[in-house]
């Protein structure tokens, strides 16, 4: 998330990650009281344990950032609750082209939010499919711009609430 985007979350998923963000920032000294640890068993260069330690404390200073910018920027709400209408956290399907046969399932929602539940496709609120679909009813057919410049249209099928 390099350019500032709201990020829509439930209020399970926001305290989820903000327990992980917790714990990460808790878990700070145990790393730091690590590499001190290792620094003093003698020559960095070839101290494996302290470069491993170094790496961990990268990779969670890493996720720190991460999870700070996401949660600055989240948008914390309730799940959908109604059918019929294509939101975020809906699990929808459509067809593309006026093909019928050509029908897809997923999960209107942000990775963070789908990341317990790897069986089913997610697409992101803000990305071109999903934006086209945000508040289409059962029935309507949107239309948006793929990468390559083609115009695919895309017909709502049906709109559930996501249930984990």
């Amino acid at each position: 998330m390099t350019d500032t985007q709201v990020t829509w979350l439930t209020q399970e998923s926001h305290d989820r990650l903000k327990g992980e963000l917790d714990s990460l920032i808790a878990n700070r000294p145990v790393i730091a009281a690590e590499i001190n640890e290792r620094r003093e068993e003698g020559d960095l260069k070839e101290n494996g344990g302290y470069h491993a330690a170094r790496e961990e404390q990268g990779q969670q200073e890493a996720r720190i950032r991460q999870l700070q910018e996401l949660l600055n920027n989240a948008k914390v709400g309730e799940a959908p609750t109604q059918s019929g209408v294509a939101l975020p956290g809906s699990v929808v399907t459509v067809y593309y082209d006026g093909d019928e046969s050509d029908k897809e399932t997923f999960l209107i929602a942000t990775r963070e939010e789908s990341a317990k539940d790897a069986s089913i496709e997610t697409y992101s609120p803000s990305s071109p499919l999903g934006a086209a679909l945000i508040d289409a009813k059962v029935g309507e057919t949107r239309e948006y711009t793929v990468p390559s410049g083609a115009v695919v249209k895309v017909t709502l099928v049906s709109a559930e609430p996501y249930h984990s």
